[in-house]
């Protein structure tokens, strides 16, 4: 397919059912192109030369193409729009496959940059850097102060049991990757499921909040929070311990998974507990435990993808160096519990 037409993306499907569902909208041919930086569903850029748009699906390919994935995050976007929370207008949910292949939707074009690396936001000098992140915490605080029943997600997760449930899901997702010996990473699962927290009141968590999942407008504000294929109803202490340790140098050179903590005037992680503490009034106290799990899970993510690398099931740079982060990740969830 040509760059206006890219794979996963049949324009002239996609005009002809937003003329259906949403007559008027649409005023020419569409053209399209792929967003890249997703970790599993597809993003595309969609415009008739007027507005803009973007498209959210499945992978290409994905066998279990159902609504539930397009649906949740159509769901979540369309419960907080009206809110202080900053997320894209939703703009249409298609659950027919017969359009693009498996279900999807579409939503407002958000202007704003996504920051991915120390070295993109370094270019907006120290005092942008610090503003911008400082953002992406109160926004994060916005996120949480939301009452999941006020806006019709009171079903949209079990908060009952949420840590110890994760704790196991994320436990099995290990099993079945298990092909190394990994030293550490059995002793910081039992170590986190000894000494689980007490929850504090459930919230909408987004599951993957970090930066490179926000865009960034020109007054270093949040203009949107994008990509809540893992939101759920559950402990917003997890939200913050993952920000947590993508605001921590990972002391890993050249490394394929990177922070953006080195940017000049990237404030500590002290700082960003401390500001979300006094805007969302919530204990922090706990707040090792939180990141000690963020290590875990990502060390059983990045070991996922370097297990399906040993099996030559993924394409791309970059691959054949993750598995050596995994120990990395393991020493620092074991060496975060010692210190909390």
């Amino acid at each position: 397919m040509s760059a206006d037409h890219p794979p996963g993306l049949d324009l002239d499907r996609l005009r002809a059912t937003l003329e259906r569902e949403r007559p008027g909208l649409v005023s020419g041919p569409l053209t399209g192109r792929l967003i890249e930086g997703g970790r599993s569903n597809l993003t595309y850029a969609v415009s008739d030369g007027t507005s803009k748009w973007v498209v959210r699906r499945p992978p290409l390919g994905h066998v279990l193409a159902t609504a539930h994935d397009m649906r949740r995050e159509h769901r979540v976007i369309s419960a907080l729009h009206p809110t202080q929370v900053p997320v894209p207008r939703p703009v249409l949910l298609c659950e027919d496959e017969e359009v693009l292949g498996a279900p999807f939707y579409v939503m407002e074009f958000v202007e704003g940059t996504p920051y991915r690396t120390a070295g993109q936001l370094a270019a907006l000098g120290p005092e942008r850097t610090r503003n911008a992140v400082l953002s992406l915490v109160d926004t994060l605080v916005e996120l949480h102060a939301v009452e999941p029943a006020a806006v019709g997600l009171a079903d949209f997760g079990r908060p009952e049991g949420f840590l110890d449930r994760q704790l196991r899901r994320w436990g099995k997702q290990l099993d079945a990757s298990r092909n190394r010996d990994l030293p550490g990473i059995d002793e910081l699962h039992a170590a986190l499921g000894r000494d689980l927290p007490r929850s504090p009141a459930p919230a909408v968590v987004h599951g993957d909040y970090r930066l490179d999942n926000v865009l960034i407008g020109d007054d270093d504000r949040i203009k949107a929070i994008l990509d809540w294929e893992m939101s759920t109803l559950g402990d917003p202490l997890t939200d913050l311990g993952l920000l947590v340790i993508y605001s921590r140098p990972l002391g890993t050179p050249d490394s394929p998974v990177s922070t953006t903590a080195e940017a000049p005037g990237h404030p500590d992680p002290r700082e960003l507990i401390e500001r979300y503490a006094a805007g969302s009034g919530r204990d922090v106290s706990a707040v090792s435990w939180y990141t000690a799990y963020a290590w875990f899970k990502l060390a059983v993510i990045l070991e996922g993808i370097h297990y399906r690398y040993t099996l030559g099931q993924t394409v791309g740079r970059g691959f054949d160096r993750i598995g050596d982060l995994v120990p990395v990740f393991i020493d620092h969830g074991l060496t975060t519990l010692q210190e909390g």
